[in-house]
Order: C-alpha cells, then structure tokens, then sequence
C-alpha cells in the first residue's frame, strides 16, 4: 500500500480509505466485519467514517456504523494498527443543540463517537459541513481543545466550499492555532467542480485532500445502462440518499459519458473502477481517495488502481467524460 503525507502535515496516510458510510443499513453488521477484515488484510488501514451514518438511514440508525466498526476493532484488538476519521455536524438527537458546529454540539459529538468506536481519540475529526449560524472560531476552538485533551490528533472539514475554507484558515491564523488540515470534498471524472477554486487553495496552502465520491456511488462502474431503473439496494434507491445520488448522475448525459470511456476502457483491457480511482489519485495533491464496497471482492479493483498508468488516448478519454457534460449550477451549501 502506498503512503502519503497529509498534505504539509506529518502523519501519513493510505493513498485508499475505506469508506464505510453503507455499514449498518446497506450493509449488515456480518458483511461489514468481512469487508473490514478483507481491507485489513490488503493494508487498508485507513477508515472514514461519521456518526450520522449509515447513509440513508434515520435519527433509529444515527451511529450505528461507528458502533460497528467499534465492535470490530474491539473484537481484533487492532486500534493502534489503523487510522481512524470520523465527523460530525448532522442531528444526533432530537431537541436543541443536537446539531452544527457550535462548542456544545462539537463537544457532545466527540464523546459519544468515541463510546460508540470504544477508543480512546479519533485521528481525523472532521466538521461534515459548514455552520453558518455559529462563528467560525467559536467551532476553531473547540476543535483545538479537543486536540490539546487528547481526544483528536488532527482536524478537517467536508463540503466547504473555498470561501468558507478559506474564511477558516485565516481565522485560525487570527487565533494563532492549527485549523483544518484537510478537506473531505465530493471528486471524480463525472464531477471536477472542485478544480476550479477549492482544490487551488487547498494545494496553496497545504492541506491533505481525501476525497469521496471516486466511483460517482458506483456510477463509474460502468454497468449502469440507459432506461434502466436504479437497482435495488444501492445508493440511487437507498433511504434518503436515494434522490440526492440520483440528481447527481442518473441523468443521460452522465449515462452517455460513462459510455464512451468504456469503450476505451474495456479496449485497452482495463477495469472502469481502477480507471476511474486510479484517476483521482494522480491528479494534483490528493491525499486519498475514499473507496466502498457492498462486498470483500469488490475491494480488489479498487487495490488494482495502484497499478494503472495513463496513455495518452486513455487521459483524453477522461478528459471528455467530464467535458462533455453540461454545466449545471454549484449547489455552494453542499459540494
């Protein structure tokens, strides 16, 4: 497994991420171990995670994947061996407070992450998104003092768009503490909105990017067919994500573009997900990029992006999947 440094930062990370946001709802706790112990095995030992997950699910599922994964390191005795991000902002709880970045959410937050992953600090706590009803600093500092008690190593965000991000580096600065010191945003070939402010900022400043999303939910698999009606039990028909997954790419022009690089693809005797990983991975300053997988077999295309490297016809073929897309609009609240 390949290493990076977290952007300017010291620690150092697996260029691929599980991700286990489908862990408690999509997928059963059994599967979950399976996939878990099958990442282990292959280096995967970087998790990410988030206590309002499993995606999809309700305020009745809200943390069970970290309690999954929890049980897990429990039962293998493995905490030291893996590097562990978590998040928080969503609802946790009904009533006031149970929400955003203020001191009092954060602070609830982290502790009951912890219990759920029985350990004792996360690596990399994130903020899931921004708070534009609290002040930046007021959110700055109860991360700081979650790094000074031990209870953090490190701290990120997730869906900022580059004015927030950089309104919080600079008022880290004012503060005189670390900030953020990396980005969680949405990225691949069927959505490179990131590239044109976001990911210059980041790269200027020297942050770690771990980006999601790599496979568009499974959309750059490529075994998606015009007409077809999204399958049962994947993200485009899953809970409350289903609509937001399918807004995203169950359109035609995405159809159409995830076509025409299969052909190349499949012409050079390539697998669309090693492409379509194996391409954010070589693109300007990604730290790591973020994988699924709804079972332990799918893990291995994904290892196998490690090994591809870009000819020109094939870079020109990803080039045109995001170009030939039609321009919509930036939804600047979720990115």
């Amino acid at each position: 497994m390949e290493y990076r440094k977290l952007g300017r930062h010291g620690i150092e990370v697996p260029v691929l991420c599980l991700g286990t946001m489908t862990f408690g709802l999509q997928v059963d706790e059994k599967k979950s171990f399976e996939i878990l112990d099958r990442a282990y095995e292959l280096g995967l030992t970087f998790l990410d995670t988030a206590d309002a997950y499993p995606l999809g699910g309700s305020m009745k599922t809200v943390g069970e994947t970290e309690s999954i994964i929890g049980r897990w390191m429990n039962k293998r005795g493995i905490r030291d061996r893996l590097i562990i991000a978590t998040k928080c902002f969503a609802a946790i709880r009904g009533g006031p407070n149970n929400r955003g970045l203020s001191r009092q959410h954060i602070i609830e937050a982290i502790d009951k992450s912890l219990a759920r992953l029985q350990t004792d600090h996360v690596d990399i706590y994130q903020s899931h998104g921004f708070d534009a009803r609290t002040p930046i600093e007021e959110s700055l500092r109860a991360f700081e003092d979650l790094v000074r008690v031990g209870k953090v190593r490190y701290v990120g965000c997730s869906n900022y768009p580059a004015w927030r991000l950089a309104e919080a580096l600079r008022a880290a600065e004012r503060m005189g503490i670390e900030g953020y010191v990396s980005v969680q945003p949405r990225y691949n070939l069927l959505y490179r909105e990131i590239e044109t402010e976001l990911l210059p900022l980041i790269n200027a400043e020297g942050l770690g990017v771990l980006v999601y999303n790599p496979l568009a939910g499974g959309f750059l698999s490529g075994k998606y067919k015009p007409g077809q009606a999204p399958e049962e039990g994947t993200r485009f028909t899953l809970g409350s994500a289903a609509g937001r997954y399918q807004e995203r790419y169950w359109q035609d022009a995405q159809f159409n573009a995830v076509e025409m690089l299969k052909q190349v693809v499949e012409a050079k005797e390539l697998n669309m997900v090693s492409v379509a990983v194996a391409w954010v991975l070589a693109q300007q300053g990604i730290t790591s990029a973020i994988i699924g997988a709804s079972r332990p077999d799918q893990l291995d295309a994904n290892l196998q992006a490690l090994d591809i490297s870009f000819d020109e016809e094939l870079s020109a073929a990803c080039e045109a999947a995001w170009w030939s897309l039609p321009r919509r609009p930036v939804n600047e609240g979720y990115r």
